[in-house]
């Protein structure tokens, strides 16, 4: 019999996670799956059916009845409205046990994948002000909590913070983010109280009007800081004021550049930037290679966590002086360039043009000579014909985005058969589909989960395959 859906059950206990940071409640033999945010396993709780599917439903909470004895205080007052840092009410510890779980129950239940060893979850020695990359968003609809909406106060509008949850016009502004060390937040503070005293309008993301956008604000290890403001207006003496007084404050900023955006969105890749003040990239170091990071640059946002993922990746890899290795989805050559030193050559693809010119200056950068890069769609370059004309690989190290790999790939790499297959994801659920693809030749000889992003459910996951016997 079909169950009614927005059923409210009065009390019943929260039993596990699941995928995506949801959590687990059972009621009469029903699965019904919660938004984990601002709850844990043991938490007893009133809540609605919101859903209800064949197999499972999808419910709410509307209160937390009585607290599991595992939750902790959360450190940050933002918690419960703010997007990110959802398992702050969760021990770190608890934390790495539900990521490793996460990621052996995708890889073996959704890709049937056996693991010859399960190495244990690498956690970060830095659970918060971990981030070298931060962005936050001006707009003239602030969130009002509930107290604010009944104090009676007029309170201001115009916020700088984060986007909420599914509200793209709704920002919670932020007074301390534990995510980027110093100076972000200053950075941040200097930009509100610029925009308040000038008088320069937050912008509107319905009318899409106004004057300040956006800013991004990076750090480095090396101690360079980059910011990126974002406006929507043309102009430049206003800019240029701004920007003048961000530098006399912070001297300290080693490269201060913007982008004139009048679209309906904030995407940026499609503007060019102008380089306002100081150089056009950052510089990040790794076992003495130097890796510009320009304002369009990815690169991964945990440095100290990414150190040690690429570690693995290169021991997994086991490269030797004769090998030919194939990078997949390299991005800016990150890896590419960490690898190169151990192999005769690294051949890297990726679809963003601008990602792979920074990995060419990467490479001429730390004088490494035997690197070489293409870009294009992967589906479509990475074929027959590349690899009778690029050499093939001994070896391949894939990092695909959270979509995972292009069946393309997957069958092209059944076909040409490299010795050892370095598989990086950030997304277990459809890595465990292309291993499941991949294991009509390869068997799955080690995994090791990497917690990047403490107090949120994203893990990353290197897996080694190595040809059937």
């Amino acid at each position: 019999m079909k169950k009614n859906k927005n059923r409210i059950i009065e009390n019943i206990e929260i039993l596990d996670f699941a995928a995506e940071g949801k959590c687990i409640v059972k009621n009469d033999g029903e699965v019904i799956f919660v938004e984990g945010s601002n709850v844990c396993p043991g938490d007893e709780v009133k809540m609605v059916v919101s859903k209800s599917k064949k197999k499972f439903s999808e419910g709410r909470i509307l209160a937390i009845n009585k607290f599991s004895k595992d939750r902790i205080e959360p450190f940050c007052s933002h918690f419960g409205v703010c997007g990110g840092c959802k398992w702050q009410h969760i021990p770190y510890e608890k934390q790495l046990e539900q990521k490793q779980k996460q990621v052996f129950d995708q890889l073996t239940r959704i890709g049937k994948v056996e693991i010859g060893e399960i190495i244990p979850i690498l956690g970060s020695e830095k659970t918060t002000f971990y981030r070298n990359k931060l962005e936050y968003t001006f707009s003239n609809s602030r969130w009002l909590t509930n107290e604010e909406v009944n104090s009676g106060k007029k309170i201001s509008k115009d916020a700088l913070g984060f986007h909420i949850p599914k509200r793209f016009e709704k920002v919670l502004p932020v007074n301390k983010c534990y995510l980027q060390g110093d100076p972000s937040n200053a950075i941040r503070d200097f930009f509100r109280d610029y925009a308040h005293d000038s008088g320069l309008p937050f912008y509107d993301h319905v009318a899409h009007q106004g004057f300040f956008r956006n800013v991004m604000i990076r750090t480095a290890s090396t101690g360079e800081i980059m910011v990126v403001l974002q406006v929507a207006d043309e102009d430049t003496s206003k800019i240029e004021e701004v920007l003048n007084a961000l530098v006399e404050k912070f001297p300290n900023i080693t490269s201060l550049n913007y982008f004139i955006n009048k679209k309906r969105n904030d995407s940026y890749f499609d503007l060019e930037p102008v380089n306002f003040y100081g150089l056009p990239y950052i510089t990040e170091e790794m076992e003495g290679l130097k890796f510009r990071i320009g304002v369009k640059s990815f690169y991964q946002t945990n440095s100290e966590q990414a150190y040690n993922l690429y570690k693995i990746v290169r021991d997994f890899a086991q490269i030797s002086e004769d090998d030919l290795v194939y990078d997949l989805y390299t991005g800016t050559g990150t890896i590419a360039n960490f690898v190169a030193k151990k192999a005769n050559r690294v051949v890297g693809i990726e679809y963003i043009e601008a990602a792979v010119d920074d990995a060419r200056i990467n490479s001429e950068l730390n004088g490494i000579e035997n690197t070489s890069f293409f870009a294009g769609d992967m589906a479509k370059i990475f074929t027959d014909e590349f690899i009778s004309q690029n050499g093939k690989p001994d070896i391949v190290i894939a990092d695909p985005p959270r979509a995972g790999m292009d069946k393309p790939v997957c069958e092209l790499l059944l076909r040409i058969a490299p010795k050892r297959i370095v598989y990086v994801s950030c997304n277990p659920g459809t890595q465990a589909r292309d291993l499941a693809i991949l294991s009509e030749k390869y068997e799955v000889e080690k995994i090791n989960p990497v917690d990047m992003f403490p107090h949120t459910f994203h893990v990353e996951n290197v897996a080694s395959l190595i040809l059937k016997s």
